[in-house]
This record gives structure tokens, C-alpha cells and sequence, in this order.
């Protein structure tokens, strides 16, 4: 479990395909410290399992499917990644419950604000992610927790305070660029229960259709 607050921006050392996926190697700088074999880091969104540790670099097995859901694929060497180690529990909660289980990508459209210094970044990506979503709820992009302020089908946006751009990649992000989507565990759970309530003729009960007459879009 991870909080989507980025400890350190990462360079990837060396990325190649095995006969599994792929096998990243990655510079973490102080979050090498401590890390043992098997323990988890949160690489721009997505849990990988330390796995060859040296110095201050660590080994990581990325699986086809990980690679497929993810942007992990199109990472080379030199490219900068977001990391987070996983969450102790008499830690601070200073984002929000993220799982390092990447949903899917979404590409950025639009940046604006930039002159005000109040970046608002909009995003496209398939419904079925931005059905999981409300504004002033949660998301984790490229594994850092940030607010929706917009949220539709189909489209979403967020809005990034420069200490956010500066400590991660989003700084550097250009339209046209694909991010690593989480969106809120709470809310997944919610939908799918109200999903598997329609499916069964939940009758009387709540359903997604009654959310939506009530405001809740």
C-alpha cells in the first residue's frame, strides 16, 4: 500500500525484454536505504518487487500484463520515474490509499494556467475509468495523489501546485503523453457493488441511475 506523496524522482539505468516481460534497473537514490530483496516501490504508479539490489540501484521483473496496462514498457534508459516505498503503517496517511494496481493510461490533452502558476492539466482516457471517478475525489497519476476537479465521460482534470511539478515527472509531462491511472479504491468498490445491484434487479434499492438524478455524476 502506498500514499501517492513521490519520496524521490528515479532514473531508470537500463531496461530490457526477458523471456517474461521486461527487467528494469533503476537508480533510487536515498530510498535504497533499507530496502531489502522482495520489498515493494511504487515506479511511476505501479507496485514492482525489489528483486536484485546494489548499491543504491535495484533490479525490478515488470510482468507482459503490467507492461500492457502501464506506461513501464516505453521506459529506456535515462528516462525519470516517480518512486515511492510502501507505506508503514505508523506512518502518515499524507495522500491518500493508493495500491500501486495501475487501471489504465490516459493521455493529456491540454495545460493551462501555466502563467498564473496554477496548472490545470485535462486528460482523456476510456469511460470505463472516468466512471470511477467524482470531482474533489481522488486519483493517483504516475503514482502521485492529487484532487479531481473535473470529472466526465471520457475526460477529467486535475490541477497541480508548482511543488507537485517540481518533486515528480509531471512537471516535464506534454500533451499527447500517456500517465498511469489509479483511481480511488473506495470509489472502485462502490460502483461494483452498485453494478452488481442493477445486475440482479436491485429493484427499490440504490442504483448508478438514482446517483446521477441526485447530482452525483
Amino acid at each position: 500500500m502506498f500514499t501517492g506523496i513521490v519520496a524521490h524522482v528515479g532514473t531508470v539505468r537500463s531496461a530490457r525484454t526477458t523471456p517474461s516481460g521486461a527487467r528494469l534497473e533503476i537508480e533510487l537514490g536515498p530510498l535504497a536505504a533499507g530496502l531489502g530483496e522482495g520489498d515493494s516501490v511504487a515506479v511511476s504508479g505501479a507496485c514492482l518487487t525489489a528483486v536484485d539490489i546494489r548499491g543504491q540501484a535495484a533490479g525490478f521483473d515488470v510482468v507482459a500484463e503490467t507492461l500492457k496496462r502501464t506506461t513501464l514498457g516505453r521506459l529506456s534508459a535515462g528516462a525519470r520515474v516517480n518512486l515511492e516505498r510502501a507505506l508503514r503503517l505508523d506512518g502518515r496517511l499524507d495522500g491518500h490509499l493508493v495500491q500501486g494496481h495501475v487501471d489504465a493510461q490516459a493521455e493529456l490533452v491540454r495545460i493551462s494556467g501555466r502563467e498564473k502558476g496554477q496548472w490545470v492539466m485535462e486528460f482523456s482516457a476510456a469511460t470505463e475509468l472516468t466512471r470511477a471517478m467524482v470531482p474533489k475525489g481522488s486519483v493517483a497519476l504516475d503514482g502521485v495523489s492529487l484532487t479531481l476537479t473535473q470529472a466526465q465521460d471520457g475526460r477529467f482534470a486535475v490541477s497541480i501546485i508548482p511543488a507537485t511539478l517540481e518533486r515528480t515527472t509531471l512537471g516535464s509531462l506534454q500533451p499527447g503523453q500517456a500517465v498511469n491511472v489509479e483511481t480511488d479504491m473506495i470509489g472502485k468498490y462502490v460502483l461494483r457493488y452498485l453494478e452488481s445491484l442493477s445486475a440482479r434487479g436491485g429493484g427499490g434499492g440504490l442504483t448508478l441511475e438514482k446517483l446521477r438524478q441526485a447530482g452525483f455524476e
